[in-house]
Formats: structure tokens, C-alpha cells, sequence
């Protein structure tokens, strides 16, 4: 069995050197989802939304669009992954308005918090329990990238996300949980601002054509600073469904 390539950004504005590859009229996730699958959403990391926005989103796109939600910081970098259980219910809740356009959970980690089994571990369980939709992890202190620790994360069914740049080189390619394939390309090498050249959009389709044959694959640009982003998924997307397409 092989999977499509979701292919997005992280949030959905059109900048506008883009704007005419979207259709009109229509709000911009209208016009966004129009011409790819998948998003990510950031704003979550920052601040809370009602599940009737939630909804609201959900409304505005075709059935196949799935969103990314990314997970509060009031979790990851204030509690730092204790004692956050009214957290995550309230999170749930919230993010559930999506209903089944809920694709993925995203949990970033903030660079300073390494791995600790005694609060990761419970925590990681709890989140996959408590969620529906498989789990992405994009760590950032290398710690986290220990062979022990990438079996603990298929015992807890949380894939780990490729991360570019890389922390460490394992973080080149996906780990933990199989089961999905999350690529996250930031931008390099300057973090968010840089725009991905050709070698690099082959590298990316080659990567992620790979992982599709055995696991649920996402892509999302977010190197959002200077609006590379948009056409950056634009051409991948492009790239991908040509390469698998029937000969």
C-alpha cells in the first residue's frame, strides 16, 4: 500500500506574489485548500481558539483537506510536559472541533528540555490516548534522538518529525512511530527567511515519495519570514503528483 504526499505550509497566508496561483473569490483557506491538501496550524502554539473556530475552518475546505494543529506552549514550554493534563483536555476539545480534518497533532519542544523517561513518557502516553489522530514530535535538544528513546516512541505511537536543518543527523530522517512521515523544512540556512532551490525541491520529493510507500507522509514549508513557502509547496506538490503519476 502506498499514501499520497500532503503537501502545505505553516499557516495559509498568500502572499502576494502568490496570490494569483489561487483561485478567487473566497477567503484564503478557502482559496489555500483550493490548490493543496494539508496545513499547519501555528497559531495554537501562541493562543487558544474556540472549537466553533475550529469548525469554522473545517467548513471552509473540501472533505480530503486535513489540518496540522500545533500544540500550546502553556504545554510544551511553561509546564514543560508536567502536570499538564487540564491542558491537554482543554486542547482536545478545542482542536476536535476539526472533526475528521483533524490530520495531525504537532508538539514542538522548546531547545533547552531535554529527554526525562519520568516526565516525557506519561505525558507522551496520555497525549496519545487522549488524541484520535497520530502524533508528530519535533524535538530539538539532542537527547531526544538516542536509539532508546526512538523505541520508546513507537511503544507510544509518536512519530518524530524531520526537521531542516538538521539538530543532529538522525534528525535528517523520520523516526519513532512509523506510521506517519512529517517533514518540517524551515528554511536553510537561514532559519525561516531562506527559499528552497531546485536541488533541493528533488531532495524533498525523492524523500518524501519514499516514505509514502509504507507510512501516512505530510511536507509543510515554513519558511513563511520572506513567503517562500507558498512556492515552495506549490512546486513540490507539482513535483510529487508528476513523479507518481501512471507512466
Amino acid at each position: 500500500m502506498s499514501f499520497a504526499v500532503r503537501v502545505g505550509t505553516a499557516g495559509w497566508a498568500l502572499p502576494r506574489a502568490w496570490q494569483d496561483r489561487f483561485p478567487q473569490p473566497g477567503m484564503h483557506l478557502q482559496r489555500y485548500a483550493a490548490r493543496l491538501s494539508a496545513v499547519e496550524i501555528n497559531s495554537s502554539f501562541h493562543r487558544p481558539h474556540r472549537r466553533e473556530t475550529y469548525e469554522r475552518w473545517a467548513a471552509s475546505v473540501g472533505p480530503d483537506f486535513r489540518f496540522a494543529v500545533k500544540l500550546p506552549r502553556t504545554i510544551t514550554h511553561e509546564r514543560r510536559l508536567a502536570a499538564v493534563d487540564d491542558l491537554l483536555e482543554t486542547f482536545v476539545g478545542q482542536a476536535g472541533g476539526l472533526a475528521e480534518k483533524l490530520g495531525v497533532i504537532l508538539i514542538q519542544l522548546p531547545p533547552s528540555l531535554a529527554f526525562d523517561a519520568r516526565i516525557a513518557m506519561p505525558f507522551l502516553h496520555a497525549a496519545s490516548a487522549a488524541l484520535t489522530c497520530p502524533i508528530v514530535l519535533e524535538p530539538r535538544h539532542p537527547s531526544w534522538f538516542d536509539t532508546d528513546v526512538d523505541v520508546r516512541l513507537v511503544d507510544a505511537r509518536i512519530a518524530r518529525a524531520v526537521a531542516d536543518p538538521p539538530l543532529v543527523p538522525a534528525a535528517a530522517a523520520p523516526g519513532g512511530w512509523r506510521g506517519l512521515a512529517y517533514f518540517r523544512l524551515h528554511g536553510a540556512p537561514r532559519l525561516y527567511w531562506s527559499d528552497y532551490e531546485s536541488e533541493d525541491l528533488a531532495a524533498h520529493s525523492a524523500a518524501a515519495s519514499s516514505a509514502a510507500a509504507t507510512a501516512e507522509t505530510w511536507v509543510i514549508y515554513d519558511n513563511t519570514a520572506a513567503g517562500f513557502a507558498i512556492g515552495n509547496a506549490l512546486a513540490l506538490d507539482a513535483r510529487v503528483k508528476h513523479d507518481s503519476a501512471p507512466a
